[in-house]
């Protein structure tokens, strides 16, 4: 398994597969990587699969997981932009993760919160950007969700639209 940062595409079709990080649920303290499906079980969801699940009024006290991402893709009308952070570095995704269960494989979802200033013109919500220096904080639950599931500031990213002449790389 790979777990180089790669772009992250959003719209990508459900049951497409990415690297996920997370504690081993076996022992709780050994820090793992395993493939997982993107999106939930349709069967637990009336048909629909989620694939976004909003941070407000929730709390995330079990199944965290990170999806490291060099930038993400949205889609505003027919056109495409890519994100990344200001200074290049790449990031991780907070997520969650679900146990596979009757036939649905190890499956994950994107944390979402409301969108910062470079991104609300765009779209009004994206993925929860957890920095590098937060990754265990996430993972361990030692700083309050709220401080980590937080609309990150202005100027955070980098907004260029994905031309007709250029190729989106799709992450998974």
């Amino acid at each position: 398994m790979d777990p180089k940062p790669t772009p992250f595409n959003s719209d990508a079709p459900l049951g497409d597969r990415r690297v996920i990080v997370r504690r081993n649920p076996s022992d709780g303290r050994e820090v793992e990587l395993v493939e997982a499906t993107w999106g939930s079980d349709p069967r637990f969801g009336a048909g629909g699969s989620y694939r976004f699940i909003r941070s407000e009024g929730r709390s995330f006290p079990n199944h965290r997981c990170l999806i490291a991402a060099s930038e993400f893709h949205i889609a505003a009308g027919a056109k495409r932009y890519r994100v990344a952070l200001d200074g290049g570095d790449f990031f991780y995704l907070a997520g969650i993760w679900d146990p596979a269960v009757a036939g649905w494989p190890l499956s994950y979802r994107i944390v979402t919160v409301p969108a910062n200033r470079e991104v609300a013109r765009h779209q009004d919500r994206h993925g929860a950007i957890i920095p590098r220096r937060q990754v265990m904080q996430w993972l361990d639950l030692t700083v309050p969700e709220s401080e980590l599931l937080a609309t990150p500031p202005d100027r955070t990213f980098l907004v260029e639209e994905i031309g007709a002449g250029q190729q989106a790389t799709l992450a998974f």
